[in-house]
């Protein structure tokens, strides 16, 4: 078990994720950054000054930019494709199926601001949808980063690794989870919390990571153990520990920052069913739009606070022994 102290990064995501590109550009020649009219947000002119040979502005055009990108690929460069998280996934749908993943490309699709970070932008931009987009997707590899140690690690294996990926990420402030130079592996959860007796499994991504830390903390208090997974590929998902999950602690609760019709409650809904059906409560947005506010009041009007996540454990835990006495 990881001990968390569950303090924010001392840099903004966006930070790390320039300061990243800038280690990996300086080893890899071929890497080139392009973006949709967003680096002043992205934080990323430090890359355009140190490389304006690699970098590519390409305006609010986001289908054409995923076309170059796809095109700078095949020419054999390693393309990192920056917008929000909205843009990458609705506006570029067709161009990243087809130009992209079908005629087997290799781009790193940047979706930043993903659900309830977007925050003030409001219901334009705020992406519920598009890690579930990206999960129908032949071949695509889909990521959330949860904080600054993970996004590095992400980002060198894309770097390395030939393909279509997608990684979502907050751009402003995050909550710090790993120590530095913590491995992770590509389609394995990251088990953060097993409790003694654990008697549910929280299998979260992103934000809600740490706040189901924070409601382990609350059940622990009450006598619930629980199990957190931090489930930060979603495709290929770790059936494996989605199963161990379900036969070891017969109750599962996923909390994501998503729809959870299409999200990571899906995902884990279809494991579990295919090998150990067991009682799952789904905490995330359910089928409703985005809206303007500040972060915890969106967390609130979601059901995404660490006060939802230990009533759905609860209410689990209560079905599962029903269910054992019947």
């Amino acid at each position: 078990m990881i001990e968390h102290t569950l303090e924010n990064e001392k840099q903004e995501m966006r930070q790390a994720f320039c300061q990243c590109l800038l280690e990996l550009a300086a080893d890899e020649e071929r890497l080139v950054l392009l973006d949709a009219d967003l680096m002043s947000a992205m934080g990323t002119k430090p890359f355009q000054e140190a490389y304006p040979e690699r970098t590519v502005d390409c305006g609010i055009q986001e289908a054409n930019m995923i076309g170059t990108a796809v095109g700078l690929s095949l020419t054999g460069k390693i393309p990192f494709a920056h917008t929000f998280a909205s843009f990458m996934s609705r506006r570029a749908m067709d161009q990243i199926f087809i130009s992209g993943a079908y005629s087997k490309a290799n781009v790193k699709l940047i979706g930043s601001d993903p659900g309830i970070t977007a925050k003030t932008n409001g219901g334009t931009h705020m992406s519920f949808e598009d890690m579930g987009i990206m999960r129908g997707i032949p071949t695509m590899t889909v990521l959330e980063a949860t904080d600054i140690t993970m996004l590095k690690w992400i980002m060198g294996w894309m770097a390395r690794t030939y393909g279509m990926q997608y990684m979502r990420l907050v751009r402003k402030q995050c909550v710090k989870i790993y120590r530095d130079g913590t491995d992770f592996q590509i389609g394995k959860a990251v088990q953060v919390m097993n409790q003694f007796d654990a008697q549910a499994t929280i299998i979260a991504s992103g934000v809600c990571v740490a706040e189901s830390i924070k409601a382990a903390r609350t059940l622990s208090d009450e006598g619930i153990g629980v199990r957190i997974l931090d489930m930060f590929t979603w495709k290929p998902l770790d059936n494996q520990a989605v199963i161990d999950a379900a036969k070891q602690t017969g109750a599962i609760v996923t909390a994501e920052n998503h729809n959870v019709n299409t999200g990571l409650g899906a995902a884990v809904s279809e494991a579990a069913a295919s090998s150990c059906p067991v009682p799952i409560e789904f905490i995330g947005v359910h089928d409703r739009f985005g809206q303007v506010g500040d972060q915890d009041y969106l967390a609130q009007q979601y059901g995404m606070t660490a006060k939802d996540i230990v009533e759905a454990v609860r209410k689990v835990v209560d079905r599962k022994r029903l269910y054992l006495h019947r």
